[in-house]
């Protein structure tokens, strides 16, 4: 597992995760302004798809 954190303007933030969500196996997400309160810091749990949870996956066994 590793963590990923985003900083990207609040209008992008549900895009970002929806797009994140599609790449890997999510867990926790916090969300967060900046310190200038322009944008969003997003941050993500994330672990590598499977085979069980990535049909695409074809990297051998």
């Amino acid at each position: 597992m590793f963590e990923i954190r985003v900083i990207c303007d609040p209008d992008d933030t549900n895009r970002v995760s929806q797009t994140l969500a599609a790449a890997f196996d999510i867990g926790l997400e916090g969300r967060n302004p900046t310190r200038d309160g322009k944008r969003t810091r997003l941050y993500v749990i994330a672990d590598h798809r499977t085979v069980s949870t990535n049909p695409d996956h074809t990297e051998s066994e």
